[in-house]
């Protein structure tokens, strides 16, 4: 599942420990949550390069972001789990991957709702120049995305790249995978709309909105009308786009339900361990720092 808003950083940061618990695994989650106030202030100054006031400012409004994640969000994480652990385990249906998709999207939802004003704040002393030093980093990030896609070669390279990321995401969770495995998964993902090139200047036009709103940074409506940036992706899509998103959401469905029917009752199993293995590590960083000293003896 992509996870583009996490390219900006500001506010919603909190929503890394979401990479870090699909990128690094169960032991880095623990270590990762817990310096995530350290993680976040340093992603945040290499995208605007802040002063040292601005960085003081952030800690303070990320510092009451990170404690509310951490009391009310980590319980909901592990439920939801532990839940998405119980549907893997009966074997995935196209509206169990919807369920999944949904349940992700209400809780970032729900963290833009608690953020936005702190990012609005934080975003109204944000200088010309590291707006420019903004552009710079997104700069370097659209070239790398067009990198990782192939957009420069053809699409059949596209859809090459497009099978080995699909292989290796599903290997994560499963442990092994045959070679027919990675054959037929790869065969599934070939069958995805591509829509790389579309979602690349997606992207733009995203950062384009951005910086038209900056404009507006000193007035009354800022807030109002970043919070809305957020939470509404779609808003200004080229037609075409939108058109293969939507067919893209649809199918996705069926593809996870493909690869699910692909794998043996082991390495279900494994999927669902990993499941539960995330929701007690949640579990166990939504407890205070003393109790976590404590469970870890």
């Amino acid at each position: 599942m992509r996870c583009d808003w996490l390219k900006f950083r500001l506010a919603p940061a909190i929503l890394l420990v979401l990479a870090l618990a699909v990128l690094a695994g169960c032991s880095m989650l623990r270590f990762g949550y817990g310096q995530l106030d350290h993680f976040a202030a340093w992603t945040v100054d290499e995208y605007f390069d802040l002063d040292a006031a601005q960085k003081q400012e952030f800690s303070k409004r990320f510092d009451r972001l990170h404690d509310w994640h951490r009391q009310e969000q980590l319980p909901d994480y592990a439920a939801f789990l532990a839940a998405a652990r119980t549907r893997t385990e009966n074997g995935l249906k196209r509206q169990d991957v919807l369920w999944i998709i949904e349940g992700i999207r209400e809780r970032y939802r729900g963290i833009i709702s608690r953020s936005a004003d702190d990012a609005a704040a934080l975003l109204a002393t944000v200088t010309p120049a590291q707006l420019e030093a903004l552009q710079q980093q997104w700069d370097r990030d659209n070239r790398r995305f067009a990198r990782e896609h192939r957009l420069d070669e053809n699409t059949e390279e596209q859809r090459r790249a497009a099978a080995k990321r699909a292989v290796s995401r599903v290997r994560y969770w499963t442990g092994n995978l045959t070679d027919e495995q990675e054959l037929k998964i790869a065969a599934l993902a070939g069958e995805m709309p591509m829509n790389h090139r579309l979602r690349h200047q997606d992207r733009m036009r995203r950062q384009g909105e951005f910086m038209r709103l900056m404009a507006q940074r000193g007035e009354p409506g800022f807030p109002a009308a970043l919070r809305h940036w957020f939470l509404n992706w779609e808003t200004g899509r080229d037609p075409e786009y939108q058109r293969l998103w939507v067919l893209w959401e649809q199918k996705q469905a069926d593809y996870y339900v493909a690869v699910d029917r692909l794998l043996t009752p082991t390495q279900r199993t494994a999927v669902a361990r990993r499941l539960q293995n995330f929701a007690d590590d949640f579990n166990y960083l939504a407890q205070r720092p003393t109790k976590q000293a404590d469970a870890g003896r």
